[in-house]
């Protein structure tokens, strides 16, 4: 009998191992996007359309009594003899969320999942600290949510590092009771980046309901191993002894191509049923092997799909 999870990848152990110097170059030139406009309680770098008074010029209007004098254009009163104020867009500050499950599932794979979505985490943190924006973090699973918040500047990236290089996989998921809890305790509104297998079940559509509720602005982003997306080309074949790593059922099979193309068949329908969840809550949504290149995936993939720029 094989065993159905063997990881073969080095596990990260430290933070220079989460994020390399030639990736950070690469993502040095990113921003995190934003579909909805959000109010910041502080100044930052996120242009809003709300009209204020910040550094970028937008418009003029004319002057009215009681307008603070310090932003007439007093070039156009010396040509037109007319008073006008300039007007900015004002500059606002984004927060961006990531939920990381660590459930048992996630601890699987070659490339190993929880891996994967730590890397992720990592370089999605390194991107929105060094825009100058704020950065949260979330990890789930059946035992509850781990918070680390409010991360500012680049100088808090080895923080955000070394809180993802403590986290264990274990447990089961529970995403809609975990979806409650990070939609009633964010820290000002932003976009909020769910890395998971979603292989729940039930409640994904429910739980992400909760988080669009609560004003995050959601991107899923479900990550699979190569041996889940074709388990022949793993080399999963002939006779396997199955173990569910949340609830410890077993099952014993034999690989044969009918099996798996029956399975490969019923994968595609359930992570297009998640795509349709994410569509109907208005979240973005993406799938990716954990073989995938990190650079290609983030500088390539995710621009084309408007989490980045």
């Amino acid at each position: 009998m094989s065993n159905f999870g063997e990881t073969l990848h080095e596990r990260p152990t430290k933070v220079d191992e989460l994020l390399g110097s030639h990736l950070m170059s690469s993502l040095d030139k990113l921003d995190i996007v934003a579909r909805k406009i959000f109010s910041g309680k502080t100044q930052g770098e996120r242009r809003s359309r709300r009209r204020g008074q910040s550094v970028e010029f937008a418009d003029y209007r004319q002057y009215s009594s009681g307008d603070d004098l310090r932003f007439i254009d007093w070039n156009v009163y010396a040509r037109l003899d007319r008073l006008f104020m300039k007007i900015f867009l004002e500059e606002e500050e984004l927060t961006l969320g990531i939920a990381i499950d660590i459930s048992a599932s996630m601890e699987y794979g070659n490339p190993n999942k929880f891996d994967f979505a730590r890397r992720l985490a990592m370089a999605l943190g390194y991107i929105a600290l060094s825009s100058h924006n704020k950065v949260s973090l979330f990890a789930f699973n059946s035992n509850g949510v781990q918070r680390l918040s409010g991360l500012r500047g680049k100088k808090r990236t080895r923080d955000l590092g070394q809180w993802l290089l403590d986290l264990l996989p274990t447990g089961g998921t529970d995403f809609i009771e975990a979806c409650k809890v990070i939609s009633t305790s964010r820290q000002g509104r932003g976009v909020l980046v769910v890395l998971s297998d979603c292989l729940e079940t039930e409640g994904i559509k429910q739980g992400l309901s909760f988080l669009v509720g609560g004003g995050w602005d959601v991107f899923v982003i479900q990550s699979l191993s190569p041996e889940e997306v074709a388990p022949l080309d793993s080399g999963l074949e002939g006779d396997l002894r199955l173990e569910d790593a949340e609830t410890g059922e077993v099952c014993e099979i034999t690989a044969t191509a009918p099996l798996v193309a029956a399975y490969k068949q019923r994968l595609h329908h359930y992570c297009e049923e998640i795509r349709e969840q994410c569509t109907r809550v208005g979240a973005g949504s993406v799938r990716v092997s954990t073989d995938v290149d990190m650079e290609q995936l983030l500088v390539e993939y995710l621009r084309g799909r408007g989490l980045l720029r």
